[in-house]
């Protein structure tokens, strides 16, 4: 793969400057016009050998671009915060909102390669790497953040001599370190582990551009026109949609995009009848106001003394509370929160995004209000709104809506990988339970806050709903992440329930 980056590249000055003043206007042009796509972002990763230009290459890039559009990360040794959280939050809280370039240099790509290398992982762990990896740029492209992947290469000749040179002058000595010469010398051993990688990764959405490092003029003309190449293949892509919609009736656009997201979906039908997940639910039990008093007090001390555990040290618990409105969910939070002490917990309730987040993927979201380890986080609503709302509503298209399953699976996966603890648990009341809530709220001064127009409107397509969340429960219920369904028109026992809910995942997972 590397083989044709090894032939002599190289462009004189005189056929440097000429190319460069033409190939800075187009990529201004390029740049302008995605900061009018709101839409659309794009995500440079830049890899490769030591010494082989990266830095010099994308100063130059930064030169040539208006550098308020573009935000530069550099990824060393992870720090305290980054360590406490999953491997890829550090990488998912750089991503470029939409409009912008962002360019990150050292990514998701440096510890898969430097772990194989130095023997920390096997051959089954690098599979399991370059998955994961093939999974999230498959997301970011369906979320319209495309990349551009450059990977800058030297042969060990060259690698040697440019690092020599480098230390021999008195100004870039500093350059080059005792760990520079110490890779250099596991040159073939990088090389092979990194031929893997790029050959496994060069995907048809997200393919590897190999650059010759040993010309800087080339090097830099070679990276401009990547990624002007690159800007403008996305955004006639987007010019194409934006025409395809003016001469498309909007029915037709949703029966396509339908039978699309069905044919992506097919491999995954489910031959159980999902429908009757939260019909069929017989809502007997309950639990009197004597012995709610009791016993809430013993789990509350239960939960409270699992949370203390030395294990806690090396976990972090995602709790998160999904169900129709005035299920109880607020009223069961409260209780869970009060038997944890308040430095370690926050809660996140979820409404409509912000321009901010409606600006980055849709999980980003989410991402960044993860837990360092010893900590609670409980969703009041999570990422399940695309699922649920977003897909009732149709604020999200089918296709969308239908490949969030995957998604939302591979990214509990990834956090309870990281031991992250979920706890997901749908509250299930009836229809009739729901009316006399609403009821309840509109004739109890503090509690008319917690009604509004919109709960009336959502009550009328209740049938949709209990749908939509059936379907999701067994798409999404799986052996690392399951969901309980916790019958909560008793609020009491429910509100035992959730937390026992919680202590029984400790006991299992601790």
């Amino acid at each position: 793969m590397f083989e044709s980056a090894e032939l002599p590249h190289a462009i004189d000055d005189a056929t440097y400057k000429k190319q460069v003043t033409r190939l800075r206007a187009d990529l201004l042009d390029a740049q302008y016009e995605l900061l009018e796509k709101p839409g659309l972002a794009l995500v440079v990763l830049v890899n490769g050998v030591d010494a082989a230009g990266k830095g010099e290459a994308i100063n130059v890039l930064n030169e040539w671009l208006d550098p308020r559009h573009v935000k530069s990360h550099a990824f060393g040794v992870s720090t305290f915060e980054e360590v406490q959280r999953p491997r890829m939050w550090r990488y998912w809280m750089s991503l470029p909102p939409k409009g912008e370039i962002g360019i990150l240099f050292g990514n998701w790509y440096e510890g898969p390669i430097w772990r194989r290398v130095h023997n920390v992982t096997g051959e089954a762990e690098l599979g399991k790497d370059i998955e994961r990896i093939r999974r999230f740029e498959r997301m970011l492209v369906d979320e319209n953040a495309p990349l551009l992947k450059l990977w800058f290469h030297l042969s060990k000749k060259q690698q040697k001599k440019r690092l020599a040179s480098l230390e021999k002058n008195k100004l870039t000595a500093w350059r080059v370190t005792k760990l520079d010469w110490e890779k250099h010398a596991q040159y073939n051993r990088y090389r092979k582990v990194s031929e893997r990688v790029l050959r496994d990764t060069s995907t048809g959405e997200a393919p590897w551009n190999v650059i010759d490092g040993s010309d800087p003029n080339y090097c830099s003309i070679t990276v401009g026109n990547a990624v002007l190449g690159a800007l403008c293949r996305h955004l006639e892509a987007a010019r194409q949609v934006e025409r395809a919609a003016k001469r498309t009736p909007k029915k037709e656009i949703a029966e396509a995009a339908s039978a699309k997201a069905k044919a992506v979906m097919a491999p995954l039908v489910q031959t159980v009848d999902t429908a009757r997940l939260l019909r069929d639910l017989p809502f007997k039990e309950r639990l009197s106001k004597a012995k709610y008093a009791t016993k809430i007090q013993l789990v509350q001390g239960e939960l409270a003394h699992r949370v203390r555990s030395p294990k806690m040290k090396d976990h972090a618990v995602v709790v998160v509370f999904e169900g129709v409105d005035a299920a109880g969910k607020g009223g069961a939070i409260r209780r869970i929160t009060s038997a944890l002490d308040t430095r370690i917990y926050s809660v996140i309730p979820i409404a409509a995004p912000t321009d901010e987040e409606k600006a980055h993927p849709y999980l980003w979201r989410f991402w960044r209000h993860l837990p360092p380890r010893g900590r609670f986080v409980i969703y009041d609503r999570s990422w399940y709104g695309r699922v649920l709302v977003e897909r009732v509503e149709g604020l999200a298209e089918e296709a969308a809506w239908m490949r969030a399953y995957t998604e939302i699976n591979e990214f509990e996966e990834e956090l309870v990988d990281h031991g992250i603890i979920v706890v997901k648990l749908w509250l299930a009341i009836t229809k009739d339970e729901q009316l006399k809530r609403f009821k309840e709220r509109e004739t109890t001064a503090f509690k008319q806050y917690k009604i509004t127009p919109e709960d009336w409107r959502n009550r009328k397509r209740w049938d949709d709903y209990v749908d939509a969340a059936s379907e999701m429960i067994d798409r999404t219920s799986t052996e690392s992440a399951p969901w309980t369904i916790i019958e909560a028109n008793d609020k009491h026992l429910a509100r035992v329930r959730a937390i026992e809910t919680i202590t029984s995942r400790l006991d299992k997972l601790l």
